[in-house]
């Protein structure tokens, strides 16, 4: 019997996926426990076994079933909705593939960031996805639980922390914003937190310089006072104290993410100013991330889309893999995906 796949062995549960027709979650399943499937389910599993002539890794196995099946899910703020969307992408995977997820909110407290992975040591998670909080993240002590536990970071970008990182592609998301709103009308002026929470924050004003550069224009910083993660509060804050004070550096506005902008969009309306792209309009305004609620603000919000399901489903696949394979990446992996230009009526 060959076991070859497109000229290759079949090593891992996905490659078995595919040459069998079964889908991964209900193969993890059936060797997690094969009384957890259909009968007739059971039947072609077994005829692709002995088809293929694929055996999974018996000591992994054995391995994962000292600990429980339970699969960690951190985040740093479940009252942020693209949290809460990446988190239901996620579980939803978590469940299909026959773990039970833990989910956990940091609240945006590094010492509660620490605090749930101190729990989760208690409940011995096959892995855990962790979405960390990131400056103000004790690096140190997250490093120590990753070498214990299998664990795939996503969001936020700790160098040197999991096994792998999943995340967006800031310089190519917000390249993409910048390039069109340069090309709509005025060149923007970045609105960001002086002390920001997220590292994508950094990331982002970094792109935003190199973005205007390359067009050779010089960038403009507008910066907002507070911390913490109620961005919205402090996009209306710092939003209206700019607006009040006059003398904008442009009337088109890129903030560092959604939330900031629906402030920003907020503080407008009380000053009296129209947000839009008409010739009435005083001025523009875009985000980032999509997030849930951008849709529906007045005017809706022109911003750059994360690929929720792709950082979701390849955050999950690493860490599944790890889990099936007993065995972490021989190097750190690192996988970024494109965001998408989402043209509303703010801008």
């Amino acid at each position: 019997m060959s076991n070859d796949l497109a000229g290759g062995t079949i090593r891992t549960m996905d490659d078995f996926a595919t040459v069998s027709g079964i889908s991964r979650p209900t193969l993890s399943k059936y060797f997690n426990d094969p009384q957890s499937v259909r009968r007739s389910t059971r039947a072609r599993i077994e005829a692709a076994l002995e088809r293929y002539d694929y055996r999974p890794n018996i000591y992994a196995m054995n391995q994962n079933r000292r600990l429980t099946k339970n699969i960690g899910i951190v985040v740093p703020y479940m009252a942020d909705p693209f949290f809460a969307e990446i988190a239901r992408n996620v579980e939803s995977l978590v469940i299909g593939a026959g773990f039970q997820p833990v989910l956990l909110g940091s609240h945006g407290s590094p010492e509660q960031e620490i605090e749930n992975l101190n729990n989760l040591r208690l409940v011995k998670p096959a892995g855990v996805l962790l979405a960390p909080l990131g400056r103000a993240s004790d690096a140190g002590r997250i490093a120590a639980f990753c070498d214990e536990v299998p664990t795939v970071t996503f969001d936020a970008n700790i160098e040197g922390i999991g096994a792998a990182f999943v995340g967006s592609d800031n310089a190519q998301s917000v390249g993409l914003i910048v390039d069109y709103l340069c090309r709509s009308g005025e060149p923007p002026a970045f609105f960001e937190m002086e002390t920001p929470a997220n590292p994508n924050a950094n990331k982002r004003r970094k792109a935003y310089i190199a973005a205007m550069e390359r067009l050779g224009l010089a960038p403009q910083l507008m910066l907002a006072k507070g911390t913490g993660w109620d961005f919205e509060e402090i996009g209306f804050r710092e939003g209206s104290r700019l607006l009040k004070a006059g003398n904008l550096p442009s009337k088109t506005i890129l903030c560092s993410n959604d939330r900031l902008a629906i402030g920003v969009l907020s503080a407008a309306f009380e000053a009296g100013l129209k947000v839009g792209i008409g010739p009435d309009c005083d001025l523009r305004v875009a985000g980032h991330d999509d997030h849930p609620f951008s849709r529906y603000t007045c005017p809706t919000l022109t911003t750059v889309a994360q690929d929720y399901a792709a950082i979701a489903q390849t955050s999950a696949r690493i860490l599944f893999d790890m889990i099936d394979s007993g065995a972490r990446p021989g190097m750190r992996k690192s996988e970024l995906f494109d965001g998408k230009l989402v043209l509303r009526r703010s801008a």
